[in-house]
């Protein structure tokens, strides 16, 4: 079982530099913060899959499609119930109330398959690699690979112990919904002192190795602005301004 989310294609997207993703990146989320409309985030969303399609990683969506529908579902019902508007429809939602409740939805499973994307098309070491090039310190970029190598191995490390406990004769499916997540607490006792053991594995490992002795570091993989960076980098920003316009003349 594949618990990272890197693909590995030979895409348009695959072969950009790591800086130009985080640009691109970046540059969605703050499109996606201008707006509450849901007319305007759909456009986004749209803009997203479609750069999403070309590096062939919207498979990657499959993953996380449980994700997506309960941020969206959870993100309606809230917003159209507290979010105060002036034509209503029944009880306390109102038309306003959906419309921004919409609009909340789009906009946040937007960032969150901005991100998937970007995981999705750059390695690890791409992204540590193009941080260092923006002059972010190596200990913070090391410090941000880790963060993403660990969500999938704490995922793998849950896997492993339910599957070993389950072996044992442990029931976790019997009873409701409530039933079945109070037999999945005793799991995470286990969970906890695997994880914590293996983070002072890796911290003994590295101070072995002397990290952080040397603040100029050389790196196996290089990275560089070509002119397909120029034309992504040109792309995103009229895509962004474009965004900036509808936002602040309509």
């Amino acid at each position: 079982m594949n618990l990272f989310l890197y693909l590995d294609h030979d895409s348009p997207v695959h072969r950009l530099d790591p800086r130009t993703k985080i640009f691109l990146l970046l540059g969605s989320f703050v499109a996606a913060v201008l707006f509450f409309q849901p007319g305007p985030l759909l456009a986004l969303l749209l803009v997203l899959l479609a750069y999403g399609a070309l590096g062939g990683v919207l498979g990657n969506l499959r993953r996380i499609w449980m994700l997506l529908v309960s941020v969206a579902i959870l993100s309606m019902v809230s917003w159209s119930v507290f979010a105060r508007g002036f034509t209503p429809l029944f009880w306390r939602v109102t038309v306003e109330g959906v419309l921004f409740g919409l609009g909340a939805a789009i906009k946040i499973d937007s960032m969150v398959i901005a991100g998937l994307i970007f995981l999705s098309a750059t390695k690890t070491e791409e992204i540590v690699l193009g941080l260092i090039r923006l002059r972010i310190p190596y200990q913070g970029a090391f410090a941000f690979s880790l963060a993403i190598r660990m969500v999938p191995t704490i995922i793998g490390t849950a896997v492993t112990v339910i599957e070993a406990q389950r072996s044992r004769g442990l029931d976790l499916e019997s009873g409701g919904p409530l039933g079945r997540l109070r037999n999945h607490i005793p799991l995470l006792v286990p969970i906890f002192l695997h994880t914590l053991r293996n983070t002072d594995q890796l911290a003994k490992a590295l101070e072995s190795r002397g990290f952080g002795a040397r603040r100029e570091r050389t790196s196996y993989l290089e990275i560089g602005f070509h002119a397909r960076d120029v034309v992504a980098l040109t792309l995103g920003g009229l895509v962004l301004a474009a965004f900036f316009v509808v936002r602040f003349t309509s």
